[in-house]
């Protein structure tokens, strides 16, 4: 099957803040062209995808209702590749993409010290997160315009209380009051708190759904429960806005159910590892980087290992061949090297493990994201309060 393309470059991740910006009066290009505000709340809910939504509609009646007021094509965003939370909170907040911010999956090889370093919750104290990726924020952006007296928009995190120093947030969401809350309904009801004040950017981020679809997968009744939950919490939120306050809902990726039997250690098949030195990415996208020392030859032998256990089931592409196609963006020459030599991403469902290095409790993992499907890639964008 040929490779797909990249993800779309007209509505995506990278402009969500800066039109919301624009709509507060920064000095930003306004791509999703939204209205003047007084103030703006971005739900991230991490995990919605646009076709689970749509499947599960009758669950999410205020949301679905919203969408019914909104056009196909402004009720689509795209996520970007890999369709990964690291990757695109990433490319939200800094408003890059993957090839620019370098935060290019769940785990990313670290070619100056040869490691590979998980950009969740695997950092390690050697892996600066500022030098690991360096350009500003649009939240930095918007305070150093403040502090110039350009505008008075705040902008301002409302989380769970662990992110608030987490390597992610200092490397790619840095910049923001943050404001932590452990408890679902008390984190919306502080952006509602926030909302209040003229020029507040609010960034209000949920993990629960992503956690239930993982755990249970999408369309399980865990998950449901969890998505009914955030619907009607965000129809109270809407309720406690003033009239002049804009709100919207977007995710960071969708998500696919895996059966156990498709969760599969490719480290099993030697073939499949020979002349492999580092292994990186995520079971929907491994990025596999090879031994500094292997031939053209060898890398082809490899290459045509993986073609004959997965090229049924699996895009199969060499970096530069992903980088062509326009999978991670524009790429930034740092960057270029934390991509793999060859990687692999599954269009159908299954997820590829190296169980050298993953932890066990990972093959239990139902729900699954990362690769370019549409299913993975396309999430909502729905503006569920409007000035």
């Amino acid at each position: 099957m040929a490779l797909p393309t990249g993800y779309s470059k007209h509505r995506n991740l990278t402009h969500v803040f800066p039109s919301l910006a624009a709509s507060l009066g920064a000095d930003f290009k306004n791509i999703l062209q939204l209205p003047s505000s007084r103030s703006a709340i971005l739900l991230l809910v991490d995990g919605l995808g646009l076709e689970q939504l749509e499947q599960f509609a009758a669950h999410a009646p205020f949301l679905r209702g919203k969408l019914k007021q909104q056009t196909r094509a402004q009720s689509e965003m795209s996520s970007v590749y890999p369709s990964t939370t690291a990757a695109g909170l990433s490319s939200l907040g800094t408003g890059l993409g993957p090839g620019e911010h370098g935060l290019i999956g769940y785990d990313v090889y670290d070619p100056q010290r040869q490691v590979v370093v998980n950009q969740l919750g695997g950092w390690d104290e050697r892996t600066d997160p500022v030098a690991w990726q360096p350009n500003p924020t649009i939240f930095e952006t918007l305070n150093a315009q403040r502090q110039a007296g350009d505008h008075a928009i705040e902008p301002i995190t409302v989380s769970l209380s662990a992110f608030e120093e987490s390597a992610l947030t200092r490397a790619a969401l840095r910049g923001p009051r943050f404001v932590g809350q452990n408890d679902l309904a008390k984190r919306f009801n502080q952006a509602a708190h926030e909302a209040q004040h003229p020029g507040a950017l609010i960034y209000l981020y949920v993990n629960e759904l992503d956690k239930a679809g993982h755990a249970s997968g999408p369309g399980s009744a865990h998950w449901l429960e969890v998505l009914e939950e955030l619907d009607f919490n965000m129809r109270r939120l809407s309720r406690k806005l003033a009239p002049d306050t804009l709100a919207a809902v977007t995710g960071d990726h969708g998500m696919i159910e895996v059966k156990p039997e498709d969760r599969i250690d490719f480290s099993a098949h030697g073939e499949l590892i020979e002349h492999i030195a580092h292994t990186a990415g995520e079971p929907r996208m491994v990025q596999l980087h090879f031994d500094s020392d292997a031939s053209t030859e060898q890398r082809a032998v490899t290459k045509n290992a993986w073609h004959q256990y997965f090229g049924d089931r699996a895009w199969i592409a060499t970096r530069e061949e992903a980088i062509t196609a326009g999978w991670f963006g524009n790429v930034a020459d740092h960057v270029r090297p934390r991509i793999g030599n060859l990687i692999v991403t599954g269009y159908e469902s299954i997820a590829l493990y190296d169980a050298r290095h993953a932890a066990p409790h990972s093959f239990a993992m139902v729900g699954h994201h990362g690769a370019p499907t549409t299913a993975e890639v396309r999430v909502p964008w729905v503006v569920f309060k409007t000035p």
